[in-house]
């Protein structure tokens, strides 16, 4: 079941990709990509053909920054009927609790999650690879750039965030994170995500047109009708949400969406799916991107995976992956298979 994106994801990519020496064309075709694409934003496109174009482009250009590259100048216009519903509303906190409900229609392997603290908000982000594992750092940063730059449009093109945590390892040129996010970038990090005042969420949109806001709710409720795909999107995403919690469950995800689990068990029995191999293969792509592209301890991987000790995330790594997660992540570290970031 591959999860999709909105073709939009790749607004300036031509641009980037020709500043950067590469040939536009050609790299899109070695992706499994249609020249195409780049013409048609509101196309449903693989998620995982779009990892491995910006990771060839990052490698072959040279450049570890060149999703930032892309990100720096988005409008919100470019999200398409999402971006005219959330540019309308009256409060940040409106914005982002509309984005996160109707993420499905831009990006079906991405989970993000609004966390309100004492005084400050972090909006954390989750992507799953794709069919196979493929490195996700390209697609993260484009995607936190991506909100950073839509929170300057709704309130000030002046905001800065407290932080922006990334999982994975510093690049050797700083100067577009700092550029694209501000002076507090931290990288091997815990979350992925965006640290900001919890009093922006309140920052009044002056601009806000509930009339627009309502015509932006009709053209998505025409254009993502309920059906079986979007189901099962949600029910990826709440599964991401869950297991950390080690209470994962058919029926804690069907209490999360509010259906009956026969109605979640109908759906996925029609893609040929069952609850368990839906999330052991959730479970296998988190797994090879925490051993392979992050520093946590194996203790630390196994509670985020949702095994209640250790061992049991042992046993299970072995029979999925045919080696230790140890054994996986020394070969990934003396760049043996898998290993690539």
């Amino acid at each position: 079941m591959a999860s999709l994106v909105r073709a939009a994801c790749l607004t300036n990519y031509e641009a980037v990709a020709t500043a950067s020496g590469l040939n536009c064309t050609r790299m899109l075709f070695d992706a499994g990509l249609s020249p195409g694409v780049l013409d048609e934003p509101d196309l449903m496109i693989p998620v995982d053909k779009v990892g491995r174009l910006l990771q060839a482009s990052a490698m072959q250009s040279g450049n570890e920054s060149f999703a930032l590259c892309m990100a720096r100048s988005r409008l919100l216009s470019n999200m398409g009927p999402v971006g005219l519903l959330i540019r309308d509303q009256e409060t940040l906190r409106d914005s982002l609790n509309l984005l996160v409900r109707h993420l499905t229609f831009l990006n079906g392997a991405m989970t993000l999650e609004v966390d309100e603290q004492a005084d400050t908000v972090l909006i954390r982000e989750l992507l799953l690879a794709g069919r196979a594992h493929e490195p996700t750092r390209q697609r993260v940063e484009l995607a936190l750039g991506v909100i950073v730059r839509a929170i300057r449009q709704l309130i000030g093109r002046d905001w800065q965030p407290r932080r922006v945590c990334f999982e994975h390892a510093a690049p050797k040129d700083l100067s577009m994170h700092h550029l694209v996010f501000g002076p507090r970038v931290e990288f091997n990090q815990e979350f992925n995500c965006i640290i900001c005042a919890k009093s922006d969420l309140d920052t009044r949109n002056e601009f806000a047109d509930p009339a627009m806001a309502r015509y932006a709710q009709k053209l998505l409720d025409t254009a993502t009708p309920a059906n079986d795909e979007t189901v099962l999107d949600d029910v990826r995403r709440t599964i991401v949400l869950l297991l950390p919690s080690g209470r994962c469950s058919i029926e804690k995800v069907s209490e999360h969406l509010g259906v009956v689990p026969r109605t979640i068990q109908r759906r996925l029995t029609k893609k040929e799916q069952s609850f368990s191999s839906l999330m052991n293969d959730i479970r296998k792509e988190l797994a090879a991107r925490y051993v392979f592209e992050t520093n946590r301890s194996l203790t630390e991987v196994a509670e985020l995976l949702g095994f209640t000790a250790p061992s049991s995330f042992s046993r299970w790594y072995l029979s999925q992956f045919g080696c230790s997660a140890k054994d996986s992540r020394a070969k990934a570290q003396t760049g043996g298979v898998g290993g690539a970031a």
